[in-house]
């Protein structure tokens, strides 16, 4: 019996270690080399709340020799928590935030992570687009486009809220996923019409990268809504949760070539015959190539009709 007691001891130790053992780990980086925002500290207490409710760890810092190969490794993504200017100072820390991403890590830019590093392109595309100027902080009206992301599942269509808008350097869809945009009919100041894109996430050179222009103010941070909204981002670029992964098909002679964002991982490529309820779609079990950010797979043509999708 008393065999039996240790063993079974063990074994609930073993399991509530394991339980308790977080499931990733998020770096928020909050340095800022040009405008502070008050709501940086507001910011870190709310992703510390959220570690501990949704079993993951945190680290925090405003040092940028941080930014290693070694020690960015250790991390699922790295949230840029109101940075702005030229936060990273020279071409080892450039470099090794561009080789964390290339490797398949998460970024996540939060209101003005971009008014940051303005003179590198390569981050220009992380982020999306840059800010330029912003109106005076007021009530204004976000529109949901995507019901299902994890970042806006949670959100009304018409999510009306206060907070300081941002206008951007250029209209960054087409390049991203558009989450939600607002609309500048609602308040006064916006520059960029009718379509103005506000939260947004992208595969980008082998991660994922995820952005919301909100996070200005304090209260922002106490807000539920919003409180979702960035939890379910920092899941995404983490990869905790599935995003929704562009599949590109394209002839190659006698073959069809498919291809996904290298970021994408757990995707695999599935084919149908065709689209009506209860259709059985079979996973492509070929092992695909990664070349220029991007899975790729070689695959004959049928010369049928075929559908293609990316199944998690």
């Amino acid at each position: 019996m008393k065999r039996l007691s240790t063993l079974f001891l063990t074994i609930s130790l073993a399991a509530t270690a394991s339980a308790q053992l977080p499931a990733f780990k998020v770096l928020v980086f909050s340095a800022t080399a040009g405008y502070r925002h008050a709501s940086i500290t507001n910011g870190i207490a709310l992703i510390r709340a959220l570690s501990a409710t949704n079993n993951f760890a945190v680290d925090t810092t405003e040092d940028p020799t941080l930014f290693t190969d070694t020690n960015l490794a250790q991390y699922q993504a790295i949230v840029f928590l109101n940075t702005t200017g030229d936060v990273l100072t020279n071409a080892q820390q450039l470099g090794a935030l561009e080789r964390y991403v290339e490797a398949g890590g998460g970024w996540v830019g939060v209101h003005s992570a971009s008014d940051t590093l303005h003179t590198w392109a390569w981050y220009g595309s992380l982020v999306g687009a840059y800010f330029v100027s912003h109106p005076a902080i007021q009530q204004a009206t976000v529109r949901v486009e995507d019901p299902i992301d994890p970042s806006t599942s949670m959100l009304p269509p018409a999510w009306v809220r206060t907070d300081e808008w941002y206008n951007f350097d250029h209209n960054p869809r087409g390049a991203v996923h558009v989450l939600a945009t607002v609309d500048e009919t609602t308040y006064s100041g916006g520059s960029m019409g009718a379509d103005h894109p506000i939260a947004w996430s992208h595969y980008y050179d082998g991660g994922r990268a995820w952005y919301t222009a909100g996070g200005h103010t304090p209260e922002s941070y106490s807000e539920p809504l919003f409180q979702a909204h960035l939890l379910g981002g920092i899941l995404f670029a983490a990869d905790a949760t599935p995003g929704h992964p562009p599949l590109n098909l394209s002839p190659s002679g006698a073959n069809l070539l498919l291809s996904w964002p290298a970021g994408a991982s757990g995707f695999v490529p599935a084919t149908a015959t065709n689209l009506q309820p209860g259709t059985i779609w079979t996973p492509i079990t070929n092992t695909p190539v990664f070349q220029n950010g991007m899975q790729t797979l070689v695959i004959p043509s049928s010369g049928a009709r075929q559908f293609f999708r990316l199944l998690k």
